[in-house]
Order: C-alpha cells, then sequence, then structure tokens
C-alpha cells in the first residue's frame, strides 16, 4: 500500500495531549486499496482508562463552566469546521468512500451540529413554581450526567461524532469519544479542531482501537456515566446488558429497515427518485435507507420499470471522481457481505430484477453495482439490515395491506410514503410505527435541529440531536426550598 502527502498520522487525544498507541492501523481507501489514508494509533485498555480518568477529572471544572464558555467553544469548532469543509470533504470521500459533493456535505452538517448547540448552550431551560404547601419555592432545573462514552461507527463520521460530542459539551459533560476504525482519519480529524479550541485538559478525549478493547473498557468502566452507541443489533445489545448491568445512561441507535410505500396515485417519476436516492446513494450504507420498497399492485410494474430504467443509469466509481452516483462500498469485508446477501436472496426465491454485481474500475476498490429484488415478506432480504446498494420490492394490494407490510418488520426508523392523497398521507404518519416518517421525500435524509432515532429494534433511550438531545444528556433536578 503506498503513503502520500495526504496520508493522516492519526493520534490519540487524552488530557490534553497527543499520545501514540500501544499498537498501530492503518485504513484505506475504498476507491483505491493501494492508497494509505490514515496510519493510526489503537489503545488498549489500559490507555482507555487514562482517557476516562482525565475526563472524570475535567468533569468539575468543565460542568462548572459558564454558558457563554461552552457557547464559545462550540461556535469556535463548528466555524472552523465550515471553513475546511472542502477539505475535510475529501478526507471523507477519500477514508469512506462516499462520493465528494455528499462527503462535503456531511461535513457542512457537522460543523452547522457544533453552531447550533453554541446556542443550545446559552439556553438551558428550568422552571419556577409555586408549591402546594405555603411558603415553599420549587426549581427544576438540568444538570451533566458527567463521563460520557461515545462509540460512533463509520458511516457517517464527522455527522454522527458531531450530533453525539457537541451536545455532550454544550450541556457541561466531558467525553471519551471511540471512533469506527475503518475511519481514524475522520475521527482524529475532528479531534485536531476541538483540540483548538479553549476546553480544559481531559474535557475530550479521542481514543482509536477495537470494540473489545476501548469499546469494552467504555462499557465497563465504573466512571462512565452514560453511553452513546450506534451501530449493529449485535454490538448495540452487548452495550446495553454491560452497561445497564452498572447502572449507566444508555442511548442506541442500532439500524432499520425502512419501507417506502408508493400508491397508486403517487407521481411515479418522483416516486422513484424517493428510491433511487433513499436506497442507494451514500452506497444504502445508512440506516434510514429505504430497502424495502413497498408498492400497490396497480403501478407495480411501471414503477419497477422506470426503477430499472433509473438504477442502470446511475453511475458507481471512484469517490471524488465528477458525476459519480455511488462510490465504493466502505471495505473489503462489507463487499463480501453484500455479495453474500445476493447469494441469500436468490436461495430463499427471490426474483434478481436489477444488479449486484463486482465492477472493476481503473483503480482496484470495492465496487459493486445497486441491486434490486421482487421479494415475499418472509425472505430475509426484506427482513434483516444488510446496509448495502441492495433493496427489494413488495407487491401490495392496496394502502391497507401496504400499511401492513411497512409495519411487519423488527425495526421501526423511518418510513416514508409517496402518494397525492392527504388522507393516505395522515393517515400513515399516524399509523406507521416507526419514529420518523416521509411524505414524497426519501427516507434518508434529516434535518440537524429536529430529533432523530425510532422505535422497536431500531433505538433505546431518548432521541438524538436538536433540543430533546438534552434528555440524555442531562438530568433532571428538583429543589424545594422554604421562602
Amino acid at each position: 500500500m503506498k503513503r502520500s502527502d495526504l496520508t493522516q498520522r492519526a493520534r490519540h487525544y487524552i488530557n490534553g495531549r497527543w499520545e501514540t498507541g500501544v499498537t498501530t492501523g492503518l485504513s484505506e481507501n475504498p476507491s483505491d486499496t493501494s492508497e494509505v489514508v490514515a496510519e493510526y494509533a489503537r489503545a488498549d485498555r489500559i490507555q482507555t482508562e487514562l482517557a476516562i480518568r482525565a475526563a472524570a477529572d475535567a468533569f468539575r471544572h468543565w460542568s462548572h463552566s459558564t454558558p457563554q464558555r461552552r457557547a464559545d467553544v462550540l461556535d469556535q469548532i463548528g466555524s472552523e469546521i465550515l471553513a475546511r469543509k472542502d477539505q475535510l470533504g475529501l478526507l471523507l470521500a477519500r477514508e469512506e468512500g462516499k462520493t465528494l459533493p455528499e462527503a462535503v456535505a456531511e461535513a457542512t452538517r457537522a460543523g452547522q451540529i457544533f453552531k447550533f448547540f453554541a446556542g443550545e448552550a446559552l439556553r438551558a431551560g428550568g422552571e419556577s413554581m409555586a408549591s402546594v404547601r405555603p411558603g415553599v419555592h420549587v426549581d427544576v432545573t438540568r444538570e451533566p450526567v458527567g463521563v460520557v462514552g461515545l462509540i460512533a461507527p463509520w458511516n457517517f463520521p464527522l455527522a454522527i461524532p458531531a450530533w453525539k460530542i457537541a451536545p455532550a459539551l454544550a450541556y457541561g459533560n466531558t467525553v471519551v469519544f471511540k471512533p469506527a476504525e475503518l475511519v481514524p482519519g475522520c475521527g482524529w480529524a475532528l479531534a485536531d479542531i476541538i483540540s483548538r479550541a479553549a476546553l480544559p485538559a481531559g474535557a475530550f478525549n479521542l481514543v482509536m482501537g477495537s470494540g473489545r478493547e476501548v469499546g469494552q473498557t467504555l462499557v465497563d468502566s465504573p466512571l462512565v456515566d452514560a453511553l452513546s452507541f450506534t451501530g449493529s443489533v449485535e454490538t448495540g445489545e452487548r452495550v446495553l446488558q454491560g452497561a445497564t448491568a452498572r447502572r449507566a445512561k444508555v442511548q442506541l441507535e442500532m439500524g432499520g429497515k425502512n419501507p417506502l410505500v408508493v400508491l397508486a396515485d403517487a407521481d411515479l417519476d418522483k416516486a422513484v427518485d424517493c428510491a433511487v436516492q433513499g436506497a442507494y446513494y451514500s452506497t444504502g450504507q445508512r440506516c434510514t435507507a429505504s430497502s424495502r420498497l413497498v408498492v400497490e399492485a396497480k403501478v407495480f410494474d411501471a414503477f419497477v420499470a422506470r426503477l430499472r430504467d433509473r438504477m442502470a443509469a446511475l453511475r458507481v466509481g471512484h469517490a471524488v471522481e465528477p458525476g459519480v452516483h455511488i462510490g465504493p462500498v466502505v471495505s473489503r469485508a462489507q463487499l463480501a457481505q453484500n455479495l453474500a446477501w445476493m447469494t441469500i436472496a436468490r436461495e430463499e426465491g427471490a426474483e434478481h430484477l436489477f444488479g449486484g454485481e463486482p465492477l472493476q474500475r481503473a483503480t482496484v476498490g470495492h465496487f459493486m453495482s445497486p441491486a434490486l429484488f421482487l421479494a415475499k415478506p418472509e425472505h430475509r432480504v426484506a427482513r434483516e439490515e444488510i446496509f448495502g446498494p441492495i433493496a427489494c420490492v413488495l407487491r401490495a394490494d392496496d394502502y391497507e395491506h401496504a400499511l401492513a407490510l411497512a409495519n411487519d418488520t423488527p425495526f421501526g426508523l423511518c418510513a416514508g410514503i409517496c402518494t397525492t392523497s392527504l388522507k393516505h398521507a395522515m393517515h400513515f404518519r399516524r399509523h406507521a410505527r416507526v419514529g420518523m416518517t416521509m411524505v414524497n421525500l426519501p427516507t434518508a435524509g434529516v434535518d440537524y435541529h429536529v430529533p432523530f432515532g425510532g422505535r422497536k429494534g431500531s433505538s433505546y433511550g431518548p432521541r438524538e440531536q436538536g433540543r430533546y438531545a438534552a434528555e440524555f444528556y442531562t438530568s433532571v433536578k428538583t429543589g424545594y426550598m422554604l421562602a
């Protein structure tokens, strides 16, 4: 593998200092696997415990800082991210494989998130009220939880860490941040920016390494008061069991199998556009991806024909090349998993309608064409999260059947509907058993100032993002005083 001037040398950030690791690792460019994107330090349990102790020691100082100081710190971080969005976007595209326009947009969103929570630091609310007893005064206030462990995934390596780190710091908590090992360069770049803000040593710490070492230490440590995790269901369940056993506060985002319902009265061109963007952009590597397309029988054939035409026109290639719609799959292992899903779908009897083949490009990378299957509700391809550019279509008899199919999943993150019927749109928004609904919009694509999260197997604990983030990152205190 080749190194260049663009190769990041990523180190841990512990107690205000840059530290080398116990071992080192490499991240590669999924568009060109000969290129090293980052050489990064890998921590063990002992080094992770040092970061946790640093965060615990810094908590008293940072938790008692003024709202203005916290706002200024977050605003400075947000401003630098926005000023460097093109540079950060290029790094993200090289390390994760997201197309360059999508990567720059994600960097922009990360900056906007820090700016938003700079404002929230100044808007910390509370209540003052009279008691039911004469002469007694009551205050209800929010206080920071303490040391927060943040475990982020690889698919949004700037935005998801931002929407965890920013509210944690805004409300006075201290942080130990673990990025995914596939994207250490992005985690380091974010930490590099944060290190230049006026934070006390230990208030923010970056520790890179495996889930078995770094992640499990965060779960087990009695000094970590709260854990926010985004990742797989299997790992999320282990985090939940381990952290709640010692009564730590836990927040989990674990994925989805999101339906997009297309009714007979829908604008089919708009519906196809929603399906393509939701199912295949970002290489389908989004927990909000619409991988289950539930289409009313009257327009089923017409919708599928138009969708296949659109899929054939999608350009798959190197993430930084102009005009590319879909970049590579993030890793060799993820590509192998996607191809295994193609085999599973065929063996179970799903009809292969389009794509799913490995692709050769000018550089050696993890490329595959977007895939589509005609499935039945019981097929695994219609029930389990794949996390790749593979979607299926399900035929629905009518609206009621489509709604039933949409809800027939163990997940409950997001659901969309394409229709011109206000009646059906309003009914769907009320009766879809999910945390977020979309009408005539792709299921993937959310705003940063409103709550994010789902139901059933998708999420656990309070919502992320927006003002609702305070529910996780603060604790409520009720105070009584005799006047």
